[in-house]
């Protein structure tokens, strides 16, 4: 697999995946980063064929430095020492250090903390000094060498190791005015949407194996509106800790021979859980007796065409025309977002359980035509770690 890196020549424009049309409050929100397979679909139009075993994983974001940023694990929370200058209540970006969610059964203070026994126990905060308070979580993106350093345990990590979404919204309005007047139709006749516009020296990077690709930077489609982006092919630089490289040793991470207390589960790139049939979660239910607790952010709702032909037709005046035949959109689904953490019980968890799952976090059932596709694409990959 090859790193490509993706600079937008414009702002860029996913819109979010629920059925939208213009009417009465009529706003399409936007997803970024997009979903792994937007980004790869935009790099295989570059390719003369198509192939049968093509593979990707991303996408990520690579700054002006050649660094690498991840995704930061839903499971750090900062921590302040609190001073005089402090407001009662105050909660602040800053942290003196960082420290770890665990399960509320796993403290005493927790004890008397109601939840439904169908769920997993809450992850709280652990027991703090009197003289420290919960600060906020840290930003959203996390150096790939301090990913790195999280999974074998540290949490002592400096503030540069993360950073702030490093892109601006630009919402983007559509009028459509009422033919001979001056006026914005009565109905459908305005709308909105959200574009993203990454700031300078950022971009977006991924790992693709496709062959035909061009050596040299070439220019694809990517989003909505026909939006471009210039692809650049890359080469990891060997012993990098904070760029390429680094991932290449996360890739190599696999699931523990032997499995002790502490063993964790930290999510790469989004993913299907299957709760149930046609149900999706955080976390599979296949993992339910296994998992002492799990922390993640709002699911990632994303479907598409499923179905869409096309022919050409032949007019009276002898001109050709494309004549939708069928079309058809997919049911959305509920991925969990990257950065969602998954701590194991050892003393219940079945290693063939986890090892049915081929280090993504999948669907089950692989009957489903998708599930091969979801696994060459790298969806819900996982990376195992131990705290």
């Amino acid at each position: 697999m090859d790193w490509y890196k993706i600079d937008p020549l414009d702002v860029l424009l996913f819109r979010e995946a629920k059925p939208f049309s213009p009417g009465e409050g009529a706003r399409a929100k936007g997803e970024f980063p997009p979903m792994p397979s937007v980004v790869f679909q935009a790099l295989r139009t570059a390719t003369p064929t198509a192939q049968p075993h093509p593979e990707f994983l991303g996408v990520f974001l690579l700054d002006g430095d050649n660094t690498l940023w991840l995704p930061t694990p839903k499971d750090l929370i900062g921590v302040k020492r609190r001073t005089k200058d402090d407001l009662p209540n105050e909660r602040t970006e800053s942290w003196r250090r960082l420290t770890r969610l665990v399960p509320c059964e796993t403290l005493e203070s927790w004890e008397s903390v109601c939840y439904s026994q169908e769920s997993l126990p809450p992850m709280v905060t652990p027991s703090l000094n009197g003289e420290e308070y919960v600060s906020g979580p840290p930003k959203p993106w996390m150096k790939a060498s301090a990913l790195s350093a999280y999974l074998c345990g540290n949490s002592d990590f400096a503030a540069d190791n993360f950073t702030d979404n490093p892109w601006d919204i630009q919402v983007l309005p559509h009028t459509h005015i009422e033919d001979g007047t001056r006026q914005v139709q009565d109905e459908e006749g305005f709308f909105t949407e959200v574009a993203t516009r990454l700031k300078p020296g950022w971009s977006l990077v991924a790992r693709v194996q496709l062959l035909g690709l061009p050596d040299e930077p070439f220019v694809v489609r990517l989003g909505r509106e026909g939006h471009r982006a210039i692809v650049s092919k890359l080469k990891a630089t060997e012993n990098d800790t904070d760029g390429l490289d680094c991932l290449n040793l996360l890739w190599k991470q696999a699931l523990p021979d032997v499995l002790e207390p502490g063993l964790f589960a930290y999510l790469l790139t989004p993913g299907l859980a299957e709760t149930a049939e046609q149900v999706y979660g955080l976390y599979p239910q296949a993992w339910r007796d296994c998992l002492l607790g799990c922390v993640g952010d709002r699911q990632l709702w994303w479907g598409g065409v499923a179905k869409k032909n096309r022919r050409k037709v032949r007019t009276k005046n002898g001109l050709e025309e494309l004549e939708e035949k069928s079309f058809a959109l997919q049911p959305q689904y509920a991925f969990a977002p990257p950065g969602t953490v998954y701590l194991f019980n050892s003393k219940s968890i079945q290693l063939t359980r986890l090892q049915s799952t081929f280090g993504h976090l999948l669907p089950i059932t692989q009957d489903k035509p998708w599930w091969e596709t979801f696994r060459k694409l790298n969806y819900g990959k996982l990376l195992w770690g131990q705290r």
